[in-house]
């Protein structure tokens, strides 16, 4: 059984490109103290993909490694044999593992043990330890580089994602001009998360030939290709997330579905409405002129990631019903191709399903997040639904193969690693869980030099007679006789869950290490704990999210052990607003703050931001609406607003490449605080966009981050 992407794989931008230098290759690290630091924490091996081969067996993943010296990290991708435990242990550079290679995107071919790949942007096919290139043909009304690809099922053709021009260029347009730098635009969605938008991701579907000798690949060639968005500026997959699990064959290989919003200019930028279309072939050939039937009008939001089941007889998608919420309930649907029924099978959940596959032609396998963890369930195409796995970690979506489930499970206490679920087991257990067979072991030789903090869940009051759940995080050797300096974790989304996630930045351990106490509330507008729960925070910023970060910390900061006299509060995105926003209404009770690409000024983020949609959701609408008197609570309550009441020092970090919430709002607010008087550092990075990618300016950040806790709260 094949899950979304398996036959596939590629992300239509943010997509790293494969260094055409010496790979970075696993690093030896010896971490003194038993403390995890941020040279640690940059030498982890991240797992990225996985994917299993039904026909041998045999599975390859992806991990990344980072050289903090060279700035700069390469992608290997690995094959194992996951019924031999010896050899799947993280080691493959000492000939631990079957095969390993730098690429990305791998997807099994379909010939025994040959897997489809990318690197350099470019398509290989692998047999037997040795590459083949796949040639591609030209096409002038597309970038030759191949940002994702999903090979049909039959082999014989291919989707190629490739990056369309939909605007001319400042140089087209002034041939005399070709170093002048400027762009002209006329239209909204001129920028997008963290570049200007002069260019659209679409899907070329080309006939692909491979020729043979004997069982081996001789030579393999991809033919002109059919871009089924020919003459659109529409984006499939769509920015600034989407792969391509957005697009699926159906089994006989003669139909596409895709999702795709088919918006431009200021209807995008206000709109979350995408559909998933149909485009089949006419009398054996792809053509500009396919009929593309959409199957999930009159739905007004986002409708994503396609699959097929494989008997071909259904077809499912996530939905959100409501146009312009972008954190509406994520919806598992499903449609009979025959009669066209539409099904709502995740209903029972009653929370987000995030990601899912078909397991047989009757049952889906998806994750959900139910009160702080998120975890697999196995769905059937009448809504029935059982959870396959249980405790205190999340689970994504790996691959599903025969009866396997292939799952990156993580928490707070270590990063991805690949696991794999027995779900015919699972399913037929009557009481209790199965465990998990654990395939990987990427980081070992980091885990076992440091000691790592406890994660305990507690559960809270808040003001409005509701209970919380909150996650405490402790320092290694925690001494409950000694009081320790505590910090409010403020999340971001600001509709996502506090999980038990592994963050290569916001890490708890990390401040775990640095002798902090971590409070971190799944506080309201968060998923997990029902609908009213998440949807509150919506059009209400300051309100009842704000009452609930601060019952969190006046609650726990009554432990003897906590030091009331030394409380930080930290956070990024919508946790940078709330820094900022408490910065001004916290009665004294922190000593320092940090906010990471926070908004500060929320008329200015209202015109700023690129999706519109998200503002007028979010803030209730523009802040010249005089009689909307939600708009102008939020407007009124901007953290900007209460700056006279500052009176903590203030960390502000932002980049310049993030076009979501503009460096600006940093710059306002350190220049806000040095104004009144109040001490303050600014941390820009002027080539990372709403995330820190890059290894030197990550160690940066966490350098600068505990530099500056450990400077107002360790005195």
């Amino acid at each position: 059984m094949a899950m979304i992407g398996l036959l596939g794989a590629g992300c239509a931008n943010n997509k790293e490109k494969t260094e055409k230098q010496p790979p970075v290759t696993k690093p030896q690290i010896t971490l003194n103290g038993g403390r995890l630091t941020a040279e640690g924490l940059w030498a982890m091996g991240r797992i990225g993909s996985v994917v299993s081969d039904i026909e041998t067996g045999r599975m390859a993943y992806t991990v990344t490694y980072y050289s903090v010296e060279e700035n700069r990290s390469t992608t290997w991708i690995r094959i194992v044999d996951p019924t031999d435990e010896e050899k799947v242990n993280g080691t493959c550079p000492n000939g631990k593992c079957l095969d390993e290679f730098v690429g990305s995107d791998p997807a099994w071919f379909g010939n025994s043990g040959v897997l489809a790949f990318l690197r350099d942007d470019k398509l290989y096919l692998r047999q037997d330890g040795k590459d083949i290139l796949v040639e591609t043909q030209e096409s002038e009304s597309a970038n030759q580089e191949i940002d994702g690809f999903l090979l049909s099922p039959m082999r014989d053709k291919i989707i190629l994602i490739k990056q369309v021009k939909t605007i001319s260029t400042t140089a087209e347009k002034y041939p005399d001009l070709p170093k002048a730098t400027g762009h002209i635009h006329e239209d909204m969605m001129y920028k997008h998360w963290d570049e200007w938008t002069e260019t659209a991701p679409q899907p070329f579907v080309c006939p692909l030939e491979i020729t043979y000798q004997g069982e081996r690949i001789r030579s393999a060639k991809i033919g002109e290709g059919v871009n089924i968005l020919e003459g659109t500026a529409y984006e499939c997959p769509m920015l600034p997330f989407g792969g391509v699990e957005q697009l699926a064959w159906s089994p006989d290989g003669q139909e596409i579905a895709y999702t795709c919003r088919k918006k431009t200019g200021l209807e995008y930028a206000v709109s979350t409405n995408s559909n998933i279309y149909l485009c089949r072939m006419d009398n054996g050939q792809w053509t500009k002129q396919n009929a593309h039937k959409n199957i999930t009008e009159p739905n007004g939001g986002y409708d994503i990631n396609p699959s097929y089941s494989p008997d071909g007889k259904w077809i499912a998608w996530l939905s959100m019903e409501r146009d312009g919420y972008e954190s509406d309930e994520n919806r598992l649907m499903v449609m009979n191709r025959q009669t066209g029924e539409k099904r709502f099978v995740s209903k029972l959940l009653e929370t987000n399903v995030d990601e899912f596959a078909w397991y047989n032609d009757s049952v889906l396998l998806g994750t959900a997040v139910i009160q702080g963890t998120i975890h697999l369930w196995a769905i059937d195409l009448n809504g029935g639904c059982a959870k396959l796995t249980e405790g205190q970690f999340d689970v994504s979506l790996g691959d599903v193969s025969d009866h396997y489930a292939y799952l990156l499970r993580h928490s707070m206490r270590e990063a991805n690693e690949i696991y794999r679920l027995d779900v015919e087991q699972a399913l037929n257990k009557i009481d209790g869980y199965i465990a998990m067979d654990r395939l990987t072991h990427e980081n070992d030789n980091i885990y076992s030099q440091i000691e790592m903090g406890r994660v305990e869940p507690i559960w809270q009051n808040t003001t409005d007679g509701k209970k919380m759940l909150t996650w405490i995080i402790y320092p290694p050797q925690f001494d409950p006789n000694k009081k320790y300096p505590t910090l409010l974790y403020c999340e971001g989304g600001p509709q996502s869950p506090v999980s038990q996630f592994w963050s290569f930045r916001w890490n708890f351990m990390m401040m775990a290490a640095h002798d902090y106490i971590i409070v971190a509330p799944n506080r309201r507008g968060l998923p997990g704990f029902g609908k009213e729960w998440n949807e509150q925070i919506s059009g209400d910023y300051s309100g009842q999210c704000m009452r609930d970060l601060l019952s969190a910390i006046d609650q726990f900061k009554t432990q003897p052990f906590v030091d009331q006299d030394r409380l930080g509060c930290v956070g990024a995105s919508f946790g940078g607003y709330s820094v900022y926003w408490l910065a001004g209404n916290h009665d004294k009770r922190f000593k320092a703050f940090i906010a990471h690409d926070g908004i500060f000024n929320l008329e200015m983020q209202y015109l700023e931001t690129e999706e519109k949609w998200f503002a007028n959701w979010d803030l209730g609408g523009a802040y010249w609406e005089k009689d909307n008197a939600v708009a102008q609570r939020t407007y009124a309550n901007s953290p900007h607003k209460f700056v006279d009441k500052w009176d903590a020092p203030i960390l502000c970090i932002h980049g310049e490449k993030d076009y979501r919430i503009l460096a600006n709002q940093a710059m306002a607010a350190f220049d806000a605080a040095k104004m009144r008087g109040v001490p303050a550092e600014l941390l820009i990075f002027p080539d990372e966009n709403h995330w820190v990618l890059s290894p030197q300016n990550g160690i940066l950040w966490q350098r600068t981050f505990f530099e500056w806790l450990d400077r107002w709260l360790k005195k």
